[in-house]
């Protein structure tokens, strides 16, 4: 990966790797996973958090090795254990329910995940007996010329009997090519206990692709992106170009709602029913209401209700509130402030840490003065106030309800309801100044 991060946390349709593996496993009903961690472990605790268990791999010595691991972790499960690497993305819940059944109806002590491929390089050969009973998985460094012919792999998602995996796994053998412990020996080491090995095929070998690079990393991401989008279709949302449509996982979207072309929505968003997103808009950590329209747009942190309408080329930083039928206009910012009801604010206002009252109206040019050097002040504007154009509110102020603000001022006390403030130097004019100005100047350029 070429990166000073663990590969485990590269993020696919923004979650990391190891998170998507273990929401597969969850997903057919697995208890709380069991990350094992090495170098960076601590990196990889604190992006996972508290919804998993965590083992130490101190050393480096192999796949079998990471899974010993967990060991102690696991010491008083009796039951069926999954096992899969955390840098396989796109595996789903339906992988591992299938592996699963497979498991307990054979009533298997090991059960392994097998694709044939056209080209089985770099992965481990399953080898059968006679019986066609598969006996061992050969890796391709350690496998004959004719083992290398196979083309039924092992794609290195299991499902153990849980004694038996712990029992077997300090015995696994370190004499092959890289002089590890190899995860798929348990195979033989199963099969030679007279435990009972069982494999279960899948025609989607594109499902247990691992990722390695940057450009396979590139490759999941847009195939998840895809099964995103498709699912989002089959729920009622409209997705007018996949192609450039980036929509996270975990993101919720209503029914009737229509994603326009360069939208991206990250994780924790939460849209609506009958919504228009886009085109050219960014959304993050949001939840927006019924009927809203967010055109060419930027929101971060944003709560908007119903019938809100935004853009183009707003920006809604943390602690937007935008209530029912408020508007928010192109090139307006919007920091942790709230708009009432009907409250708008068209074009080119910058409101940081303000309350808007309800049907208040904000004049082009508007700007909340917050921050005084040291610290955030607040500016408050009653319901069915009048904010002129280029109007200067300097806080901590209020403007009452009511109250009409007269465009170019600059506000520094508060303004009662029911108010008119003006606050801007008197207008004087010079009748014929211009022109006397114009003589005296073309006389001195003579």
């Amino acid at each position: 990966m070429k990166s000073d991060r663990p590969k485990a946390l590269f993020e696919v349709c923004g979650a990391p790797m190891a998170e998507l593996v273990g929401r597969a496993m969850q997903g057919a009903g697995a208890d709380r996973p069991v990350v094992v961690i090495g170098v960076c472990g601590e990196e990889v605790q604190g992006a996972l958090g508290e919804a998993y268990d965590y083992a130490w791999q101190r050393e480096q010595r192999g796949t079998g090795h990471a899974a010993a691991s967990a060991s102690d972790a696991l010491k008083d499960f009796d039951g069926p254990v999954f096992v899969a690497a955390g840098d396989v993305p796109l595996l789903t819940p339906d992988v591992f329910q299938q592996l699963l059944s497979r498991h307990d109806e054979a009533q298997a002590q090991c059960t392994l995940a097998v694709v044939e491929l056209d080209d089985p390089t770099g992965y481990g050969r399953v080898i059968r007996d006679d019986s066609g009973r598969p006996v061992r998985i050969a890796e391709e460094r350690d496998a004959s010329e004719a083992e290398r012919k196979i083309r039924e792999v092992c794609v290195s998602v299991y499902c153990f009997d849980a004694k038996t995996l712990f029992r077997l796994l300090p015995s696994l053998s370190t004499d092959n090519a890289q002089g590890e412990q190899y995860l798929t020996d348990m195979v033989e080491a199963v099969a030679g206990s007279g435990g009972r090995v069982e494999t279960c095929f899948f025609e989607e070998a594109w499902l247990f692709q691992g990722v390695n690079d940057r450009w396979q990393l590139a490759q999941a991401e847009l195939a998840l992106r895809q099964r995103i989008l498709r699912r989002l279709c089959e729920d009622g949302v409209s997705v007018v170009d996949p192609a450039t449509t980036y929509v996270a996982v975990d993101v919720e979207v209503g029914r009737d709602t229509v994603l326009e072309p360069m939208t991206s929505i990250g994780r924790g968003c939460k849209i609506g029913k009958n919504c228009r997103i886009g085109p050219s808009t960014t959304i993050r950590e949001s939840t927006l209401g019924d009927r809203c329209v967010v055109l060419m747009s930027h929101l971060n942190g944003a709560w908007l209700e119903n019938d809100v309408r935004c853009g183009p080329f707003a920006n809604l930083r943390p602690g937007a509130r935008l209530h029912s039928k408020s508007r928010v206009g192109n090139f307006v910012e919007v920091k942790n402030a709230s708009l009432g009801v009907a409250a708008s604010a068209s074009h080119l206002a910058y409101l940081g840490d303000a309350t808007i009252g309800a049907s208040a109206n904000i004049g082009a040019g508007t700007i909340c003065c917050n921050f005084d050097g040291f610290q955030k002040n607040r500016t408050t504007i009653g319901e069915n106030a009048f904010v002129g154009s280029n109007t200067t509110l300097i806080a901590p102020v209020s403007v009452g309800e009511g109250a009409i603000v007269a465009a170019g001022s600059v506000i520094s006390h508060d303004v009662p309801p029911d108010s008119l403030a003006i606050a801007r130097g008197q207008e004087v004019i010079k009748e014929q100044w211009a022109s006397k100005w114009r003589r005296r100047k073309e006389a001195q350029s003579k």
